[in-house]
């Protein structure tokens, strides 16, 4: 206890002001000074896709140091320029023009052992009429190629996943 009057006596409030919240985020940092101290702002990601890419596998195992890594579309080469190369490249495998093994590794082993089956099967190199180009997902795209053969003309389909920084094939077909 002490002797000071002042410090004994307790206050007391006649009514209580309550002052209404202002909605503007900005009314606490309107001061110079306060502005320096202002929380950054979250920055809003485009919600696009949610799904990811799960590498094709073939019913091949892997250790786990050693699995396929799935890559983003944004860390890979142009789509454009790559489906129009790798396409050209098929078709003079398929007309026996171009050697298997110069895509060897822009190809599952699968899909490699069934490139080199189908190595010389055509006659001509087949000439390429559109390129229609989809991703599904991010580091996914799936290809359809107009190709005219002569006078026929029959569609090569085509599958790459961004896999371990390089677009892999993982389906080819030629309709």
């Amino acid at each position: 206890m002490t002797t000071n009057p002042f410090v004994e006596e307790h206050p007391r409030f006649n009514s209580i002001n309550l002052t209404p919240l202002s909605s503007d985020e900005n009314e606490d940092w309107l001061h110079p000074i306060l502005e320096i101290f202002r929380p950054a702002k979250e920055i809003v990601r485009d919600s696009k896709t949610k799904l990811y890419l799960v590498p094709s596998c073939f019913n091949d195992e892997f250790d786990p140091d050693f699995a396929p890594e799935p890559t983003s579309a944004r860390d890979l080469p142009d789509l454009g320029e790559w489906n129009l190369n790798f396409s050209r490249n098929v078709l003079e495998i398929f007309a026996g023009r171009r050697q298997p093994s110069q895509l060897a590794k822009q190809c599952h082993h699968h899909i490699f052992a069934e490139l080199l089956t189908k190595s010389g099967s055509e006659k001509e190199v087949g000439r390429i009429r559109k390129i229609h180009i989809s991703e599904p997902l991010d580091g996914v795209c799936e290809t359809t190629v107009t190709v005219r053969f002569g006078a026929r003309l029959r569609c090569l389909i085509l599958r790459f996943e961004g896999v371990d920084n390089r677009w892999l094939c993982t389906a080819l077909t030629l309709l």
